[in-house]
């Protein structure tokens, strides 16, 4: 891979992040969202994994996100709404929540980096017979788990959003 694509299309990801947390309006926070998956989509092409480049962006960009603005737009929510809803002990535990998630994260970096690369196994890792063999193998479970959670959160959109009687 070539380093200039990579440190472009790395950096057009991570400010499309730093839009999705930074953005004051949820509607911007979704379309920064979908600048970064775009990103990541880009990045999978160019470790030649196009399987999971494609669906990176049809379900996540397309479908997900899609929803996640329906339902933004459904519970009509205001940046003054935003501001009035926060709460300092959710601040400081999500603040918590990330720092054991950057630990986390730094963890497992440095347990790949301690790895050999002739010890990681080469071969074509995005083609769909690989993905579908891992996910209805291995992650089964977790990928039921996640439907499960988007499930309930459409949910919670429509009571939430649903008038009173």
């Amino acid at each position: 891979m070539d380093p200039l694509f990579f440190y472009t299309v790395a950096g057009i990801a991570v400010f499309g992040a730093l839009g999705v947390l930074l953005a004051r309006h949820p509607v911007y926070a979704i379309l920064s969202l979908v600048v970064t998956l775009f990103a990541l989509s880009a990045l999978f092409v160019a470790l030649n994994a196009y399987f999971v480049a494609v669906i990176q962006i049809l379900v996540y960009a397309g479908a997900v996100l899609i929803l996640f603005l329906f339902v933004v737009m459904l519970l009509d929510i205001t940046p003054e709404t935003l501001l009035r809803s926060r709460k300092p002990a959710l601040l400081i535990g999500a603040a918590l929540f990330g720092l054991f998630f950057i630990s986390q994260a730094g963890r497992v970096i440095n347990t790949f980096q301690s790895e050999k690369l002739s010890d990681i196994q080469t071969g074509v890792t995005g083609t769909t017979r690989a993905v579908g063999e891992q996910l209805f193998t291995i992650y089964a479970l977790p990928f039921e788990v996640a439907s499960i959670l988007l499930l309930v959160g459409v949910i919670g959109a429509i009571v939430l959003a649903k008038k009173k009687l």
